[in-house]
């Protein structure tokens, strides 16, 4: 098995990088799993992945249910986690037993929070199918649910025991499902690794056509810095917010759409404002500019959107839980692998960077 360690003290995990599912029940042995497994996922891999997951557990002598809930973001909320956690009561689970998060980014948050919560918290582990959650949100332990037109607002910080990653599920992706999670992907490389991001821009062609060899390597490289981040800061206090480079316009974005598009496109549109800001501070050349909306575009990302309404966006902005004491933080990009991060963006950049990324 290829891994990568999270050295996080009493919480450290491996992730594993694999081909196929058929070193998952080894994986789950190198943990001392519990017998009694909840799986939890959504109505689309529900179809794809949950069948084969479940034989291979029960196959081992593990006790094993299956949880489903409707896909979409429009089903993370409070709701869908009273069902997962009635499905752990039915299921007769106790502080011994562990929730599986199969499926994508929404799985893995609410499977997550439904795992810190139950019985004052239970373990869990993540099997990401998605590009953006093996990319991001599969590791570093954030958990949550929306609420009030908010992303993410309801959580809590809770660190998976194993988090495998299968990247052969990433050629039942969509095109659009698989831009999106590059957008996080590229977001790791201007944050702290231009090495990575020259990687990213230079095997373009291998990476969109989903070469398992490079998709491994992609996701090994692309882990290690988020994983880097999460050991020098857990619970987000300081150098870890860098990792919200391009969210603070991308989520309100987001929810403006009311969700109809897609996180990784949201958070793309965000870099891209965050960027513009920062060259009209003078922080960030004209020619980086470029090289960022460069790789952006040679993945497929829209490079502007139409927004009807900017006033909207900026409110939902005031509403981000990385607002504090009244004030919003910004990550802006210095250049490719570096960023600051600044509280004293004026309305009138935020309004100037809307401006821009809705030409």
């Amino acid at each position: 098995m290829d891994k990568l360690r999270v050295n996080l003290g009493l919480d450290s995990y491996d992730i594993v990088f694999e081909e196929s599912f058929a070193e998952l029940p080894r994986a789950m042995s190198n943990i001392n799993a519990p017998k009694k497994l909840l799986i939890v996922t959504d109505s689309n891999v529900l179809e794809l992945y949950a069948k084969e997951v479940k034989e291979l557990f029960t196959e081992c002598g593990y006790d094993v249910k299956v949880c489903s809930f409707p896909a979409g973001e429009e089903n993370k909320n409070m709701k869908t986690i009273l069902g997962i956690c009635n499905a752990c009561v039915e299921h007769e689970m106790d502080r011994n037993s562990m929730i599986v998060a199969l499926g994508g980014g929404v799985v893995g948050d609410m499977a997550g929070f439904a795992a810190a919560i139950y019985m004052r918290g239970i373990r869990f582990i993540q099997i990401p199918t998605t590009l953006l959650s093996q990319s991001d949100s599969s590791v570093g332990g954030k958990t949550g649910i929306d609420f009030k037109n908010g992303k993410n607002i309801l959580g809590a910080f809770h660190q998976p025991k194993l988090v495998y990653i299968n990247v052969s599920t990433l050629s039942t992706l969509s095109d659009i499902q698989f831009t999106s999670g590059m957008g996080e992907v590229i977001k790791h490389g201007i944050i702290k690794n231009r090495e990575f991001f020259l990687f990213l821009r230079d095997n373009v062609t291998l990476v969109k056509s989903k070469n398992p060899y490079i998709l491994i390597k992609m996701a090994k490289a692309n882990c290690s810095i988020k994983a880097k981040v999460v050991e020098e800061d857990e619970r987000e206090n300081g150098l870890r917010a860098i990792l919200n480079f391009g969210h603070t316009i991308g989520h309100a974005v987001e929810a403006a759409f009311d969700f109809k598009m897609t996180h990784g496109e949201c958070v793309a549109i965000g870099m891209i404002g965050a960027g513009y800001i920062a060259y009209k501070r003078g922080l960030l050349s004209e020619t980086r500019l470029d090289e960022i909306e460069g790789i952006l575009e040679l993945y497929g990302f829209c490079m502007r959107v139409n927004i009807p309404d900017i006033d909207k966006v900026y409110e939902l902005m005031q509403k981000d839980k990385k607002k504090i004491d009244g004030v919003l933080k910004f990550i802006l990009p210095i250049k490719v692998g570096e960023v600051v991060e600044v509280r004293d963006v004026t309305k009138d950049e935020i309004y100037s960077a809307l401006s821009y990324i809705s030409e």
